[in-house]
């Protein structure tokens, strides 16, 4: 069933409310790698920071017809991302605290008409403002299991993880990579990436597929017990 609206806005509340609850660590804890190689808890922290600022601007760009990029440039986004990862523990989650409360107010006072309006993802697609939600819920649903701190895909509501499997596997078939079906035992739902070479079908619980899916962590192999072609890391 495809995603609302509502939906994407409850999605958001969900995954602010889970990765804000599993952010505020010491700088000990937020100094440890997170789930993403490269990345200590602190770059991800900032990073999701710093969306909240940047789809900020874009509610700003809605509600006035000022055009406010998210951001000025790749490079800013990465620099922003730095400085936060060089941040105390308890500066960096108050930035973090400010930014998805000032993000929840903006976007609580849009009206109808203006979550109508047009504005520009940082990837250049032109959307209307009633996206945002759905954008902000993927980032704060996924990277709250990519903290690290225990949470688990199996923690997100099966709708969820359904309208992300559909959204991750309509960007993956436009891109090359291994022909896959991948059916959710649990809930019936199956997904297809019409990829390179011979199928590989895979079966398990949704959340696992969605990890899968998404380049994460997950127990699924293939028949006989085969290992699963890999895919790259998505979001």
């Amino acid at each position: 069933m495809p995603r609302t609206f509502d939906d994407a806005r409850r999605w958001a509340r969900l995954g602010t409310d889970l990765f804000t609850g599993a952010a505020p660590l010491d700088d000990a804890g937020l100094d440890a790698p997170s789930a993403l190689p490269g990345w200590s808890r602190k770059h991800l922290v900032a990073h999701v920071a710093a969306n909240a600022d940047a789809l900020g601007h874009l509610v700003h760009w809605a509600a006035t017809g000022e055009r406010t990029p998210m951001y000025s440039s790749p490079q800013e986004r990465a620099a922003g991302i730095e400085r936060g990862a060089g941040m105390p523990a308890a500066e960096l989650t108050a930035w973090l605290c400010r930014s998805t409360a000032e993000l929840a107010a903006s976007t609580a006072a849009l009206t109808d008409v203006q979550w109508q309006s047009p504005v520009v993802t940082a990837q250049g697609r032109t959307v209307p403002a009633d996206e945002l939600p759905w954008m902000r819920s993927r980032e704060v649903c996924v990277h709250a299991i990519d903290l690290g701190t225990g949470l688990t895909f199996a923690d997100l509501p099966d709708d969820f993880l359904a309208a992300l499997c559909d959204d991750v596997v309509g960007k993956r078939a436009q891109e090359p990579g291994p022909a896959l079906l991948l059916e959710a035992t649990d809930t019936g739902a199956s997904w297809k990436l019409p990829g390179e070479g011979e199928q590989t079908v895979l079966a398990g619980p949704l959340h696992e597929i969605t990890a899968c899916l998404t380049g994460r962590a997950h127990v699924l192999t293939s028949p006989g017990g085969g290992s699963v072609p890999a895919l790259a890391r998505w979001l």
